[in-house]
């Protein structure tokens, strides 16, 4: 193999024939460029355009007739290819040695999203009225307050006004807390299998300051009269009794696997030879 290599090495030619390198192309360029630009500057300019355009084709040319100007290049052998050893490849299954695929494995059903929800709706709904009986000797102070996002009329109202009981106030803020409640279940439910390490520290910390974050530099938008007296330190203490509550429930939910991992075939119950099981008979 060797003594056939140098062999070839020795038959290829030290140097080879190439076009000479010329700049007469790169004049004739300048010459054109300069004389379409003289048409809106001044004609010297396309005068002396015109002139470097034929000198650059008079010597472009030159260089290929009545014969082509050429040099000599060396040529460098070519180095001996490179065989790579081809090497098998180890494959883990799903779930061998904590190889994961497709994250995640297993989920939360959204039932338990909703409990969550629930729970920790229930959860903050308590501490919203012991923060309104505690500050405002109210605990219809904080249900206003939110109800105050849908109803115009609460919007300047006095504080003795927010103190007091408001049948239609009382409704809509349940539906307001109830529908936000079990949404924000549901997303917990979604995310904490994707947090595998310490799911009620991502739920009870991690996402109650980042959404008392997002509020806070939006809520001025969302509800003014929330925003002008809120109180903050409350409002975090009970965003993290939600989280805490809700993602207790949730953690503590039995999971289920997912058939993200399966073949396409299988997830639609569609027959495929050699991806499902054959069908016992009799």
């Amino acid at each position: 193999m060797s003594e056939a290599s140098d062999q070839s090495r020795e038959r290829v030619p030290k140097t080879v024939q190439v076009p000479a390198p010329t700049a007469w192309p790169m004049i004739a360029a300048l010459g054109l460029t300069m004389a379409f630009a003289g048409l809106v500057t001044s004609f010297v300019v396309s005068a002396v355009g015109a002139v470097l355009l034929l000198a650059g084709a008079v010597g472009w040319f030159g260089e290929v007739f009545p014969q082509q100007h050429c040099e000599l290049a060396e040529v460098e052998p070519a180095a001996a290819p490179v065989i790579a050893a081809r090497a098998a490849a180890a494959r883990l299954a799903v779930g061998e040695q904590g190889h994961r695929g497709i994250l995640p494995l297993e989920i939360y059903p959204y039932s338990a999203g909703i409990k969550g929800g629930i729970a920790g709706g229930f959860v903050m709904a308590g501490l919203a009225v012991i923060h309104g009986v505690l500050a405002h000797g109210s605990p219809w102070y904080t249900i206003n307050i939110l109800a105050a996002t849908a109803m115009a009329n609460l919007a300047n109202a006095s504080t003795a006004a927010l103190s007091a009981f408001d049948p239609q106030a009382f409704m809509v803020a349940l539906v307001i807390h109830g529908i936000v409640s079990l949404l924000v279940g549901l997303l917990y439910g979604v995310m904490l299998p994707i947090v595998p390490r310490n799911p009620i520290f991502f739920g009870g910390v991690v996402a109650p300051l980042l959404w008392s974050g997002i509020l806070y530099a939006s809520l001025k938008v969302i509800n003014p009269v929330l925003d002008a007296r809120i109180e903050w330190r409350w409002f975090v203490l009970c965003q993290i009794g939600f989280g805490v509550v809700a993602g207790l429930v949730v953690a503590r939910s039995e999971r289920i696997h997912t058939f993200q991992h399966l073949p396409f075939a299988m997830r639609m119950g569609i027959e495929a030879p050699g991806v499902m099981s054959k069908r016992e008979r009799g």
